[in-house]
């Protein structure tokens, strides 16, 4: 949960050159400022616990409501993570899943499961900061 809106918190998560500031298992980005996530838009990382790019494919986006990717960082695993946030009566509620397919699924899940734990925790705090730097403004 955030207490951030939905509005604030969408652009954040689809801020896309701005992804290595909130996102614990991204290092960095090859996207401009500026360019937001559009279906069919492919992009770079490089994560932080692998150095080596990686291609991100934006599959699905429906705006303020969920933002679907898929990932294919090296030969025999596949990933697909999905965004979604909702506007409840105690605030907004982040969630983030994530799906690995393939023979190196185990192996990877192994590595990147006490990083995925804290994704969704730190867009919702990265979001809640910019909302208090907007009212201090």
């Amino acid at each position: 949960m955030s207490s951030a809106s939905v509005e604030t918190l969408w652009q954040k998560l689809t801020n896309l050159a701005d992804m290595s500031s909130w996102h614990p298992l991204i290092n960095s980005t090859n996207v401009p400022q500026g360019l937001t996530a559009k279906p069919g838009l492919i992009y770079r990382v490089i994560p932080r616990w692998f150095p080596l790019p990686v291609d991100i494919f934006v599959e699905r986006v429906s705006p303020q409501e969920l933002m679907s990717v898929r990932l294919f960082p090296v030969p025999g695993l596949e990933e697909r993570i999905i965004y979604r946030l909702e506007s409840t009566v105690l605030g907004t509620q982040v969630s983030y899943s994530i799906v690995l397919r393939g023979w190196l699924s185990p192996v990877a899940w192994s590595v990147m499961r006490p990083f995925v734990a804290r994704v969704a925790g730190a867009i919702a705090k990265a979001a809640e900061e910019t909302a208090a730097q907007t009212v201090k403004s």
